[in-house]
């Protein structure tokens, strides 16, 4: 998680988030790890710091990394993280900022703060953790700095599903092309709906906000009619997102 890696990458999702031709993200690691956390070798160069004191240097260089998790969260297109070997530290985080996971049955996840005399808290880590697999687990592994497999993380449903790593990619792109076919309201709708529930106040004031999801694109869209005309024609729908 070099800077020189990381502000392309925010980069890459601002594009990504005005390019209306893509449905779905794929994101994966290049070589054999998604991503082993920080640069300890070369952190690369932050942006705008000239004149700076030690501390609000830091302040900076944390914004720009936040900067991509909130980007990740904020994307138009779902992200599904292909997590094709270690996912240690911030790369745990990348990989929860993602809206579905998929491991490589030889991937493994590290909250290493902990490893490394830090916190294990980190790039909202113990924000998305919890959520992702339950307190009492996210504590255990959060604490211990212990890792986790591709096994335990599919059992613990920290990950949709945990393939071969010669299936992991074609198993994303299967993902990618069977969201991609449904409505682009509708699933964008459906992705942000899911994170606002997973911080809503109330039951009745998340089944509000669904519900005006669900007729704002049933009354602006013939989706639905396409839908019910497929099944009866035995044909896959095609959703034009249109009156």
């Amino acid at each position: 998680m070099a800077f020189d890696v990381m502000l392309p990458l925010r980069d890459v999702l601002t594009e990504l988030n005005h390019d209306n031709s893509v449905r779905v993200v794929v994101l994966t690691g290049a070589g054999r790890g998604f991503s082993s956390g920080a640069d300890h070798k070369s952190a690369g160069a932050v942006p705008h710091v000239a004149g700076l004191t030690r501390p609000s240097y830091g302040l900076r260089s944390m914004e720009v990394l936040d900067d991509v998790i909130l980007a990740m969260r904020r994307l138009h297109q779902p992200i599904i993280a292909a997590v094709n070997g270690a996912a240690i530290g911030g790369g745990l985080c990348l990989a929860l900022a993602a809206d579905i996971r998929v491991a490589a049955s030889d991937a493994y996840f590290r909250a290493a703060g902990i490893n490394n005399g830090l916190t294990a808290s980190e790039l909202g880590l113990s924000y998305l953790l919890p959520r992702a697999i339950g307190s009492s687990r996210a504590f255990e592994i959060m604490l211990t700095g212990r890792d986790v497999d591709a096994q335990e993380a599919e059992r613990i449903g920290l990950v949709s599903r945990q393939v071969p790593r010669e299936d992991l990619l074609p198993a994303c792109f299967d993902i990618a092309a069977r969201i991609a076919a449904f409505s682009r309201p509708g699933t964008e709708l459906t992705k942000r709906t899911l994170w606002s529930g997973l911080d809503a106040g109330s039951l009745e004031g998340h089944m509000q906000a669904e519900g005006l999801g669900q007729l704002y694109v049933r009354l602006l869209t013939a989706n639905f009619e396409e839908a019910v005309a497929a099944r009866a024609e035995k044909r896959p729908p095609v959703f034009t997102d249109e009156k």
